[in-house]
């Protein structure tokens, strides 16, 4: 595991290739990049929102709000932009806190009456007006985020109370952030602590463990209370408010049959990384790493019947099943198991189970594979680095000897780093959904995770070379309309995001009408955006920056403005006249249909090689096991007659190189064993 202060190298270098390849300053790369952490962890919603204003004491880079626990955030940073870990001193932070609470109270006051209405800051006070009005505030939260450190007397600042609101102030400093990373590389985590009694299902010699427990109402609402967002990471829906039956139903029972609650209710199931008993009572007393993989309704209906209706949820029990799953390398597909066959209260959609689809091995397999073009003269090519999973890049490189580094960090330099969030964001631009983007990184990534799944299940071919080429040259095209916005003289700041993200699916729908296709291939081969394609990207970004900060009549609030449907069809009107681009800067779609079949040819004899060398490598032994397997749980009704004959004769040693249609059919027994839990070891 990388130390501190590796880590602060490595996280000062991304701002860096953040900055330079987004056209952005490194403070506000740094802000954006630490809010997206606490995102990760739920210390912020996915609907958090950049705006700078700085005056007349007041100081803010940003504000969150939870809707649901009725949680304002405040944010505000130090970066030192040292190579040197620096530190957060007593007066600077009581400083930037100051600033916080004056803006917070300025704001409440009608701060936004004297802000232009075209800025960001504008919305921003707008909102937190209005949530002051409506009294939908409970807990104003300060946070000052740094790249330094600070003692850890400073760290814990007393809540204050006033006029019925928590006011509570917190650093994040780079040790916060360090441990989030900790986490996600499963070596650290947080703790609850609870008092509840349990029955233990199993013992030490399985993968997971379990207890079965009962959870009071009242100690629910509290662990929710205090952890949040964080509790729900792994799950694989969010609360429904009480829209579907299932949850009229669980309010009604809250309200009329409180006893009741434990009989009607299918309770929580979750997941831990360790738990703590106590030596008298036998209870349990801390959990680590809690997850709710599937009740988070169940959570949200309680926390929400106490908190928004007053109602009591002191005589409401609800039954929890709680495994422990000590190996964090077995933890994901754990919990998508349990999440798969757990949840069934409401329909489940195709983004739900994303994180275990095949889409993901096969942009890490063609990260890992392809090379990128050699440009400017480089005499090494590199990968783009795919980090499925987070922390992956650093982690990487943490064993590694110092001459293996180098070569490790020069063929996969750290501008080429991408994830599912900046893919999915890239990919559903150039499909014209900007307002769906406008929502956040949660939004943008549940309705991308929904197109894989449907382009899958038609196709399950759909995800080739091809398909990993162009998806990069969008990630270079969208930091490179990123950069435009950034430098052009016509910007004014504030909106940057939204204009990049109006302005590419612009681009994409004027392609789409010219009944043609962008050629993806050579950006991916120049690996830049032709500069005649650039100065088309200029004249449009300005037409669409001018356009959606003049909102339709009815829409104060641009940063909302942009995340309506109505905003695109606005756009989609402009009429911006383009200069006419060279040819070669397209493809029709002949050329398009057949680039695509040539490309899934391919893939379809590259899986049948894998399958082929997967079932080869596998031992008599393994085998004659997964014949065992299936003849002692009636195999004969699962599988065919003509599968459980050739899984025969593949344990007896009758067919020593099975064909490619034979390996095929014997790997999909294989993996089907496994995920009803053969293993052969």
């Amino acid at each position: 595991m990388p130390s501190l202060e590796e880590f602060h190298q490595d996280f000062l270098q991304s701002i860096l290739s953040d900055s330079e390849s987004r056209g952005v300053l490194k403070s506000q790369s740094f802000f954006e990049i630490a809010c997206e952490d606490l995102v990760s962890t739920g210390d912020l919603t996915g609907n958090y929102t950049t705006a700078d204003y700085s005056k007349k004491g007041m100081e803010v880079s940003g504000f969150d709000y939870d809707e649901e626990r009725k949680v304002l955030t405040i944010l505000n940073h130090q970066f030192f932009q040292d190579d040197e870990l620096q530190t957060l001193t007593k007066s600077v932070l009581e400083n930037k806190l100051a600033r916080l609470r004056k803006f917070y109270t300025s704001a409440v006051d009608g701060l936004f009456k004297n802000i232009e209405e075209t800025s960001e800051a504008y919305g921003m006070a707008y909102n937190i007006y209005r949530y002051a009005q409506r009294d939908q505030v409970r807990r104003v939260r300060f946070i000052v985020l740094t790249d330094g450190k600070i003692s850890r007397n400073l760290l814990d600042i007393p809540i204050e109370q006033k006029g019925g609101i928590d006011y509570e102030s917190r650093v994040i400093d780079l040790e916060y952030l360090y441990k989030i990373y900790e986490t996600a590389s499963g070596s650290a985590g947080f703790e609850v602590e609870v008092n509840l009694p349990c029955l233990r299902v199993n013992d030490n010699r399985h993968d997971y463990f379990s207890y079965l427990t009962v959870v009071n109402g009242k100690t629910l609402v509290q662990v929710y209370e205090e952890f949040g967002q964080k509790l729900f990471e792994q799950n694989v829906r969010t609360f429904l408010q009480f829209k579907g039956n299932v949850n009229k139903g669980l309010r009604n029972t809250i309200e009329y049959k409180p006893e009741m609650f434990f009989a009607y209710n299918n309770g929580i199931t979750a997941t831990a990384s360790d738990v703590e008993l106590d030596e008298k009572t036998g209870n349990i007393r801390k959990i680590a790493n809690f997850q709710i993989v599937n009740g988070g309704q169940t959570t949200s209906a309680i926390y929400a019947a106490f908190k928004n209706s007053g109602l009591s949820v002191d005589d409401v029990s609800v039954q929890m099943k709680l495994s422990v799953v000590k190996d964090a390398r077995l933890q994901d597909e754990f919990i998508s198991r349990v999440a798969e066959y757990a949840n069934t209260q409401n329909k489940i959609n195709n983004s739900d189970f994303f994180s275990n689809s095949p889409f993901h091995k096969d942009i890490k397999e063609y990260s890992t594979r392809i090379f990128a073009p050699a440009v400017g003269g480089a005499q090494r090519r590199t990968h783009w680095f795919y980090e499925r999973v987070r922390g992956e890049y650093l982690n990487s490189q943490a064993y590694l000897k110092a001459d293996v580094k180098r070569r490790f960090l020069i063929e996969n330099p750290k501008n080429q780093v991408f994830d599912k969030t900046l893919l999915s964001k890239t990919e559903n631009l150039w499909l014209q959904r900007p307002d769906i983007v406008s929502k956040g990184a949660q939004e943008s990534f549940k309705k991308f995770a929904e197109y894989i799944g449907d382009l899958l299940e038609k196709d399950d071919l759909a995800i080739t070379e091809s398909f990993y080429n162009e998806a990069i040259a969008r990630i270079i095209l969208f930091r490179t309309m990123e950069r435009i916005v950034s430098k052009a003289p016509w910007y004014d700041g504030g909106f940057r995001a939204q204009t990049v993200a109006y302005s590419i699916s612009y681009l994409s729908a004027v392609v789409q009408a010219s009944n043609v296709f962008l050629n993806f291939d050579l950006i991916w081969e120049l690996q830049a955006v032709p500069a005649e394609l650039e100065s088309v990207l200029g004249i449009i970004a300005e037409r669409v920056y001018a356009t959606i900060t003049h909102p339709a009549s009815g829409y104060a609030n641009i940063a909302q403005w942009t995340k309506n449907s109505n905003c695109w069809e606005s756009v989609k009107l402009m009429n911006v006249d383009l200069p006419e681009l060279d040819s070669s800067l397209f493809i029709d779609r002949q050329t398009s249909k057949y680039k695509q079949k040539e490309s899934k040819n391919i893939k379809s004899i590259d899986q049948g090689i894998d399958k082929q060398i997967f079932v080869i490598q596998r031992s008599r032994e393994d085998w004659r096991k997964l014949f065992n397997f299936y003849t002692a749980r009636n195999g004969r009704r699962i599988l065919s007659g003509m599968q459980l004959d050739m899984l025969e004769k593949m344990a007896s040693g009758y067919i020593t190189t099975p064909s490619e249609k034979q390996s095929k059919i014997l790997y999909e027994i294989f993996r089907d064993a496994q995920s009803d839990g053969f293993d052969p070891s």
